[in-house]
Parts: C-alpha cells; structure tokens; sequence
C-alpha cells in the first residue's frame, strides 16, 4: 500500500511577497498587477463553513485533475488557465464570475435540499424549468442530462434554484450568455460521461462556474469535474445498487463530514479532531480518484523542504516586494 508521509502538507499558502491577497476557504489567491491571478490550492479540506483538517495531497491532486480535464475539454470551452508555476498552482486570467452556478445532472441523485431527488421525493416533478416524469427511482438516469442552476451566493448565503426564465428576465445573464454557457455546460459534461465510461466510471453529476475576461470573453473558471464539483458512480457495481435500492459505490470525498456528523451536530458543536487514520483514507481517496479518472499514476512534489517552500521558489518571479 502506498505510504502517505502525513507531514507533508500545504495548510496554507499566505505569501507576503505576492500582491493582493485573497484568501479563501482552500484556495489562497493573488491578484497580480498584470491582471492575472495566481490560485494557489492549499491541502484544507472544508465543511459545515469551517475547516476541518489538512489533507496530504489534496491541493496538488485536485489542480492535475483540473488540468487534465481542462487540456481534455479546451475544443469545447476556453478556461482560464494561462499555465502551471507549480503542481499547486495555477496562474490564470482574473475573471469577473458569472452569478449563476451551472449544475449538470445526469441521474434522479443528490441529498441536499436543492438537489433534484430530495424535490422529487417531496413530490415535486416540476424544478428548475424542468419536468420530470412520475415513477422514476432514487438514482435512476434522467431521460437526458438537465441543467439545475442555482444563484451564486458570493456573500455567503444559500443558493436559490433558478430557471432560464428566471435568469434572462432578472438580468442575471443575458440571453446570449445563458445560451452558451447552457450549451458549453451540457457539451463539457458529455464529454465527461463519456470519458468517465471508459475509465469504469459514471459522472453523475457536475458544477461548472464561468466567469468573464476583460474583453467579455466567456470562460471556463475554477476546477473541473474533480471529486470536490462532481459525483462519480463506479459502474461495477451501479446495476446491483440500483436494483437493491442501495447507493452506489462511489469515491466518496465525504468521508470526514461522515465521520463528523456520526459524533456531533457540527453547526453547533465543537467538532472532535480528526484522527490521523481519518486523514490518512481522506488523501488515499483523492489519490485513488485522481488516478481511476484518468487512468495516469499520481506523483506527488516531493521537492524542497516543505511544500510551502516549493512553492514559494516557483512563485518568485512573481514577487513584487
């Protein structure tokens, strides 16, 4: 079994040399004068609005997944990525985000209130523009691929579910903007399906962000379908879970959130410290995911003393103090 040294690990990346801070919940990002923008992808894992642990790999295995897909789907989309100073990090335009969170579904699945299962099990058919037919099964594929887009909540508030309709009338977007990213969105995710089959795996579902250069362009931002944006189904073993009512196996990213909520309410208790075995199947996950999607072997950066270092020395050149 491959070692994972639970040391070597990127809790943060807070660079006084670099411009412009922006720290997220696990990304740590710098605006640089040239308008462009360094997103750096620290090892923090996030739940419940908190951090909840630092993962080995986690930031490094999450940008080459997304540099992956974003190479596999550039025919489809432009992106934002201009290149990759370090395995953590990706040196991109500075977009202006689009306000509306594009979700792709492929199968009747999900479990939070926004999602199209919890709706359709409260009896609703109709949601986000969309109607589905009665008698469809917990995890059962959709006729074909919906869009289900959500208002993007930049101050921290919950998501509303929105229809096309909604989105052009309230000027959210355009009608030539929602008709390409409408169209770009449901491309990306066939070609996901479609890659994801041959790899043995079902892409379920995926969210995509766009955001706008300076020149208005349209550009795929963010990550795309990794772990943290998609669900994926192992497809050995979908047809048996479906049949039994069972879910089907998965690479499950909430394993620690799982854990968490089996001991305490965590929006209103102190969460227990994750134990070191728990982070230790966490990344073990993110790296099998990494190299069951793309059939390629994961190889960690095990250069300079500590990846904060390393990646201090590849962003130099960008140092401005």
């Amino acid at each position: 079994m491959r070692q994972i040294d639970l040391s070597r690990t990127l809790p943060h990346a807070r660079i006084p040399e670099l411009p412009n801070p922006y720290f997220g919940k696990v990304r740590d990002c710098y605006d640089l004068p040239d308008g462009t923008r360094l997103l750096i992808s620290s090892d923090r894992i996030s739940a419940f609005d908190q951090i909840l642990a630092v993962i080995p790999w986690k930031g490094q295995v999450l940008t080459q997944l997304a540099r992956y897909w974003f190479e596999k789907t550039e025919d489809i989309a432009a992106n934002h990525v201009l290149s990759y100073p370090d395995p953590n990090v990706v040196l991109g335009k500075k977009l202006t985000i689009l306000p509306v969170e594009i979700v792709v579904r492929g199968y009747l699945a999900g479990t939070t209130s926004t999602s199209i299962l919890t709706q359709y099990k409260a009896g609703a058919r109709s949601m986000y523009g969309h109607t589905l037919p009665d008698g469809l099964t917990p995890n059962q594929a959709l006729p074909h691929a919906i869009i289900t887009p959500t208002s993007k909540a930049f101050d921290g508030g919950h998501d509303v579910p929105l229809t096309a309709d909604q989105i052009i009338d309230t000027g959210l977007l355009t009608k030539s903007q929602w008709d390409e990213v409408s169209h770009k969105a449901l491309a990306l995710f066939a070609r996901g399906q479609e890659m994801a089959a041959e790899r043995g795996l079902i892409l379920v579902d995926t969210k995509y962000e766009f955001g706008t250069d300076a020149d208005g362009n349209i550009l795929l931002a963010d990550e795309i379908h990794t772990p943290d944006s998609s669900r994926y189904w192992i497809a050995d073993g979908y047809a048996k879970a479906f049949e039994t009512g069972d879910r089907p196996p998965s690479f499950d990213k909430d394993v620690i959130r799982s854990w968490v909520v089996a001991r305490c309410d965590p929006y209103k208790d102190q969460i227990p410290d994750i134990p070191l075995e728990m982070i230790e199947k966490t990344a073990r996950i993110y790296i099998d995911a990494f190299e069951a999607i793309t059939g390629q072997p994961f190889v960690p950066d095990t250069s300079g003393a500590t990846p904060l270092d390393r990646v201090r020395a590849h962003l130099t050149p960008f140092f401005t103090t």
